[in-house]
């Protein structure tokens, strides 16, 4: 389905061996289930790689992007729980932007996900137009394509240094541009891959060189909706 709020905090990282169960656990019990707790966030949703780097790769749903630089986010950033502490500092490779969403495209969600990153030397607006012309046609053209949202990294937002960064160590790594392909199947999304998705038909549309991507399996979802009622 069409993304639920018009901003997004798009997260890849690995996790340390001995520290993934923890991971696990804690991103399920408490630290997804806090977040999308939080005001302007309207789900949360974790994938794990099929193939693709880093392993895991998330992503929070808002009303805007002014949710994720709001006073009230930037207190729980500073503000980790022990819990916290203890598995972000296991943190490996991590990227994290905050994103517009440009357009949002599809109906209903898949449980499959190709996470795509790229630059472009494109002016945003025709980048924009171009990519959705020709992924409204992959939407139309691959059985098992559910959803296309075309995200853009706000890469100077969201670098403050906080606690939680802290425990990251170096600086997180951000994208420019972001585009999200929702599929019942891997081979939906194989499919994908191999036609409208390819690299070469991607930098037609206006990707730059240094395509980023990696094909995902949904592990958890949470909704608002789902915390208001429990």
């Amino acid at each position: 389905m069409a993304l639920l709020g018009k901003g997004v905090l798009a997260i890849w990282n690995g996790i340390k061996p001995e520290a993934e169960d923890d991971f696990v656990a804690w991103h399920v019990r408490e630290h997804i289930p806090e977040r999308v707790g939080l005001a302007g966030f309207l789900r949360g949703r974790r994938y794990v790689a099929l193939n693709g780097h880093p392993k895991y790769f998330n992503f929070y749903e808002t009303l805007s992007t002014a949710d994720l630089s709001s006073a009230t986010y930037q207190a729980r950033l500073n503000a980790p729980t022990d819990w916290t502490r203890q598995v972000v500092a296991h943190f490996l490779d991590t990227s994290r932007t905050i994103c517009d969403v440009a357009w949002s495209i599809g109906l209903g969600e898949g449980g499959f996900i190709e996470a795509i990153s790229f630059e472009t030397t494109l002016a945003p607006n025709e980048l924009t137009s171009v990519l959705r012309s020709a992924m409204n046609t992959a939407l139309q053209a691959i059985p098992g394509i559910v959803g296309i949202h075309l995200l853009q990294g706000r890469t100077e937002a969201g670098l403050a240094q906080t606690a939680e960064r802290a425990l990251r160590g170096g600086p997180d790594k951000v994208a420019a541009w972001i585009l999200l392909i929702e599929g019942s199947s891997p081979e939906a999304l194989a499919r994908f891959r191999t036609t409208t998705g390819n690299d070469s038909e991607l930098e037609r549309h206006g990707a730059a060189s240094r395509i980023n991507r990696g094909l995902y399996a949904l592990q958890f979802a949470l909704t608002k909706a789902e915390i208001s009622a429990s």
